[in-house]
Order: structure tokens, then sequence, then C-alpha cells
């Protein structure tokens, strides 16, 4: 499924090109010279269980290793707010990989603190994609698009569909008029799921047409380039061309630059 689209310790929350309504932060005013009075221990107790909470963030990490594209929207909460979701952000990138539902966990801490900001939403969509947690993935992706999201987000809402069990609405979103704008690698991560749609339903023969119009190539390299031939192979190899099969798992591994395929293993088990 496509995920080419996770952040890392760059700082971006979850997505690279990488998210409860947002509280009332700032501290209430104090009469000046009026002695504050100590709480009833019942109600101190109280008012430390409504306050947000979430997972310890490392001491490494600091504001600043967000992007700056990403932080510039924090800029409508208070300081000490932003300054923490802004390292539950870059915590959750930086765990995303080793530890998908650590980084949920401080993606969801940081949602707590303001769920009004797109790049929080989907920092949330994205973690709970790398859970598998596809209905939550998708409500998150669904909600960042409403509030504005930059970020290309239609080939992982597509993917979620098929996740949750709607195979068919991904192939609708696959030729959508929105679909038809998408550029670059965005084009082949909606290939991949458009195909991997089809082999959901069973129909093999029409997912390699899916990735065969343009076939892969051969000469790219990079994460995508990898997973689709890594996609044409499995569909090769339901299609019982096990020998075709093994030499476009080969070319993915050539193109894997950066380990996001099992592609090795497949070879060794057809070799």
């Amino acid at each position: 499924m496509a995920d080419d689209t996770d952040s890392t310790a760059d700082g971006r929350p979850i997505r690279q090109s990488g998210q409860p309504n947002r509280r009332g932060t700032s501290a209430p005013r104090r009469f000046p010279g009026r002695a504050r009075r100590e709480q009833p221990q019942h109600l101190a107790e109280s008012d430390a269980s409504r306050q947000p909470s979430g997972p310890p963030i490392p001491s490494t990490i600091e504001a600043k290793q967000l992007a700056p594209d990403v932080r510039a929207e924090l800029l409508t909460l208070d300081k000490s707010t932003a300054d923490t979701v802004a390292r539950h952000l870059v915590a959750a990138g930086e765990l995303l990989d080793e530890d998908p539902e650590a980084a949920l966990a401080h993606a969801q801490a940081a949602r707590q603190r303001s769920g009004r900001i797109a790049a929080i939403r989907e920092a949330v969509g994205v973690a709970a994609y790398h859970c598998g947690d596809w209905a939550q993935a998708l409500a998150e992706f669904r909600a960042a698009r409403r509030m504005g999201s930059k970020s290309q987000l239609l080939p992982l809402i597509a993917d979620c569909e098929r996740g949750v069990g709607r195979p068919e609405r991904a192939i609708e979103l696959a030729r959508s008029a929105e679909a038809a704008e998408l550029r670059g690698d965005d084009v082949d991560e909606m290939r991949i799921v458009a195909a991997g749609a089809r082999a959901d339903l069973g129909h093999f023969d029409q997912a390699l047409a899916v990735l065969s119009a343009p076939p892969p190539d051969p000469s790219r390299t990079g994460s995508t380039a990898a997973r689709l031939c890594y996609a044409y192979a499995e569909i090769l190899l339901a299609l019982d061309r096990p020998d075709e099969a093994l030499q476009w798992f080969v070319r993915s591994a050539a193109a894997d630059d950066e380990g996001v395929t099992d592609a090795e293993d497949r070879i060794s088990e057809l070799a």
C-alpha cells in the first residue's frame, strides 16, 4: 500500500512532500495584589486529570527540528503549546518506522492540544496508516483536507478505502478528475493503489493493465519506483508467471535504495 509520504528526523510531521477542538491555553488573569488561594486537593487532582496527556518526549527533541512550513501552522497556538505540539510531531516522525504505535501516541498527543490544524491531523493519519488502523487514518486524512492540507493525500485516502474493505471506492477515486491532476510520484502511488484494489476483487488481469500503462521503468530508483516494480511482480506472481515476477522483484530490489520493500527476500523465495 502507498506510504511513501512519511517524514523522518528532518522534522516534517510524518509526511513529506509528511494531523480536540482547541482549548484556551492562556492562563486566567489574576487581580493585582490578590494572593493566590490554594485549591482543595480534590480540585487540584481534578484539574490535573483534565490536562492533555501523552507519552514523554525525549529531551533530545526540540521544536526547531520541525519543518519551518509546519511550524508556521502552529503560530495560532500560544508558545508553550506550540513547542509541545512541535516536539510531539518530531517524536512521531522519528518513531514512525521503528515503532508506529508510539508514533501514533505522540501524534494523538499533539491532536489533543489542537485538533484544528491540518498538519497535526495529517500526522495522526499517517501514523494510524502505518499502524494499519485504516478507519482512523481515513478520518484524519479527510479532516486534514477539509482544513486545507497542502499535501497530496488522495492516494493515501484511496488506500485507506481499500483497507476498510471498499476497493470499489478506491477504484472510483483513482478514476476521478482529482486523480487525473496528479503529477510525478503521486501518479504512480495512485496506480499502485488502483492495481491493489483490482487485485482485492480478484481482477488480476485488470490490475496488470493498470500497472502496464505505462509499465514500470526499471532504470528509476527510489521508494516509489521500488514499490511500483514490487506491485508489478506481485500481480505477475498472482497470474502464475513466476519467472517474470522474479525479474521484477530483482528490479524492485535494485531500485530500493531506502529499504522500503522485502524484494530481496522474495527473490530468495523464487530463485
